[in-house]
């Protein structure tokens, strides 16, 4: 392990110096939200049964090296419901989420596997559907799936179809990426719309009568990461914007470098029919997930060069820089409203939008 690498390390162990403590006896839905009973279901739990170096960062994926290749590994499970939804479904959904996490650690996405749980009774014209939804989603990512397994349970003991995915990628860039690694004076950036992929899967579910032209933005963002990293050397850290939406990974970047995140509401893009939704829901988009969408932190002094980066990318073009990193008050997150006021944006209490990917 590198000096710099062990510097991360030990400011995280800083930023976890309370020990997490899940309360509630039995899990929620809240446990898998993103937003802070996942926190400490994860850290209370799982990092505590599980803690290593590799592990340690919590990112969406480990970098490890292997006879001088550094690689990147990741997992991820989907539930969405409903499993079509416009601009995609289940299938195309489990390889762009897998890729995604793969280039957010600066990885350039390989081989993924395909684990599927069938519930009895599910139509096999709605499997073959996904099936090929990730066979063309593979194919446009260029990644392969190269192993799976399948397992049937019961009726009534799922809800149709669940899919498991991993992914392996290379580091091809000396690049040490982490939202540790945030520095005040540093940028914040977000690629395009945010709630998108959210409000889209709300509104297919059909509970709400609220007509809005909106689509999931699902797709792999491993090119835009490419030529983002490819323009500037300056790029702290990534995330894909998923469960717990944007707010979720500016307050991770905040506890895990103990920084102040400063965001102006006015400058985050977000398109008026997510806005409307939201409204009427009652959430803030800040807290709903995309599918296509990253966030970055950059060095303020590169961070011109990786604006113009990620505009110049069809994924990118309506990019935008919505914050800054400074030193006070660490660990806070905070947002400089529309009406001239400043609220904290917290991580995320209970679950607005179960299973949304």
């Amino acid at each position: 392990m590198t000096s710099r690498e062990q510097q991360v390390l030990d400011r995280i162990d800083k930023a976890r110096r309370r020990r997490a403590r899940v309360r509630e006896e039995r899990i929620t839905l809240s446990h898998g939200s993103g937003g802070k009973a996942t926190q400490t279901l994860v850290e209370a739990v799982f990092l505590d049964a599980f803690r290593n170096p590799l592990l340690e960062p919590l990112e969406d994926a480990a970098v490890f090296t292997v006879d001088g290749a550094r690689l990147a590994l990741t997992t991820d499970s989907y539930v969405v419901s409903p499993l079509f939804f416009p601009g995609g479904d289940i299938g195309d959904l489990a390889v762009n989420g897998t890729v995604n996490d793969l280039a957010v650690s600066g990885a350039r996405p390989l081989y993924l596997t395909a684990g599927f749980i069938l519930e009895e009774g599910f139509p096999v014209a709605d499997l073959t559907r996904i099936v090929d939804s990730m066979a063309r989603a593979a194919e446009v990512a260029g990644v392969k799936i190269v192993t799976g397994d399948t397992k049937v349970v019961q009726r009534g003991k799922a809800d149709g179809c669940y899919i498991n995915t991993a992914g392996v990628g290379v580091l091809d860039r000396d690049t040490h990426l982490g939202a540790a690694t945030a520095r005040p004076g540093d940028v914040v950036l977000v690629s395009g719309p945010i709630g998108e992929h959210g409000i889209t899967i709300m509104l297919a579910r059909g509970e709400l009568d609220i007509d809005a032209d909106l689509e999931s933005d699902t797709a792999p963002v491993h090119g835009l990461v490419a030529a983002l990293l490819a323009a500037t050397p300056g790029v702290r850290a990534m995330r894909d914007a998923t469960r717990g939406g944007v707010a979720t990974i500016l307050n991770e970047v905040a506890k895990a470098a103990d920084v102040a995140v400063v965001v102006d509401e006015a400058a985050i893009p977000v398109k008026a029919e997510v806005r409307g939704a939201s409204e009427l829901l009652g959430i803030d988009p800040l807290y709903v997930a995309c599918e296509g969408r990253i966030v970055v932190i950059v060095d303020g002094a590169h961070a011109d060069t990786a604006l113009a980066a990620m505009r110049a990318h069809p994924l990118g073009e309506q990019a935008a820089v919505i914050g800054r990193v400074k030193a006070d008050p660490p660990g806070l997150v905070l947002l400089n409203t529309a009406f001239g006021g400043t609220r904290i944006v917290d991580l995320l209490v209970g679950d607005p939008l179960p299973r949304i990917c």
